[in-house]
């Protein structure tokens, strides 16, 4: 099959293709994807190289790629809420926590596809070693006061799942998209008392499946997409919000993906 790479900042990725349909997640610039279909219109279905999620968008936002770009690994991100980057000679800005294929070297030029791409400010990703509290804690905070958005992936609108996952992924841990699959990975901490910075807490509905997801920054307060990303007091029960008192999450599990 194709391949493609994402050259907006950021596409939607929807159920149905129709732009009226429900924005199950969202594409970064510089992700690649695999080609699927083609619909009418337009449209196209695309499968996230990065977490394998599925969706329908807009054929103009990608440009076909070969396999050696598909295949090379994600290197550097976007370290700013806006980073400036050029594409084929004209100014964008991508924002924050974009994952990029980056030039070996000190080279700022790249072609992908047919498309010239020059990077102005890139950082590289944390290729190893475990995660220090700091980073975890930095990273986190940069989210702060995003608003919630349903599929949302950026800074600029981000869902609880999607929060956690862009965090670690500039930390080189990959998640999965969605909250109860982030849920089967890493190993089960028994007791919040003995949670470490990083460790992800999930929270289950009336019916036991589990629908929320945020970082523990210790063992008394996390940082959650909710409304919009935000910091809560958590006890052994859930989450209860700074403002208002209230219990809004209960806590079913605790997981640690980081330093196993």
């Amino acid at each position: 099959m194709p391949h493609a790479i994402i050259v907006v900042p950021v596409t939607p990725l929807r159920a149905e293709p129709a732009h009226k349909s429900e924005m199950v997640s969202q594409g970064l610039w510089g992700e690649c994807v695999t080609l699927l279909e083609t619909g009418a219109d337009g449209w196209v279905k695309v499968k996230n190289q990065y977490d394998g999620y599925e969706g329908w968008s807009t054929s103009t936002h990608f440009e076909t790629i070969d396999q050696q770009l598909f295949d090379a690994p994600y290197t550097h991100y976007a370290p700013h809420w806006v980073t400036p980057v050029t594409l084929n000679g004209w100014p964008m800005y991508i924002p924050y926590g974009c994952l990029l294929k980056a030039p070996a070297g000190n080279s700022k030029r790249t072609v992908w596809g047919k498309a010239e791409v020059q990077f102005e400010e890139i950082q590289p990703i944390q290729q190893e070693g475990q995660p220090q509290p700091e980073n975890i804690m930095r990273i986190a905070s940069r989210y702060l006061n995003s608003g919630y958005l349903w599929g949302g992936r950026s800074v600029f609108g981000i869902d609880c799942s999607g929060f956690t996952q862009s965090v670690f992924k500039l930390l080189n841990i990959p998640l999965q998209r969605d909250a109860y699959q982030q849920a089967t990975q890493g190993t089960t901490v028994d007791f919040l008392q003995e949670a470490r910075t990083g460790d992800l807490a999930f929270f289950d509905n009336a019916e036991g499946r589990i629908t929320h997801v945020g970082i523990l920054l210790n063992d008394h307060e996390i940082i959650h997409s909710s409304g919009k990303v935000r910091i809560d007091p958590i006890d052994n029960q859930g989450i209860i919000h700074a403002e208002s008192g209230l219990r809004t999450h209960k806590l079913r599990i605790i997981k640690r993906v980081h330093g196993q």
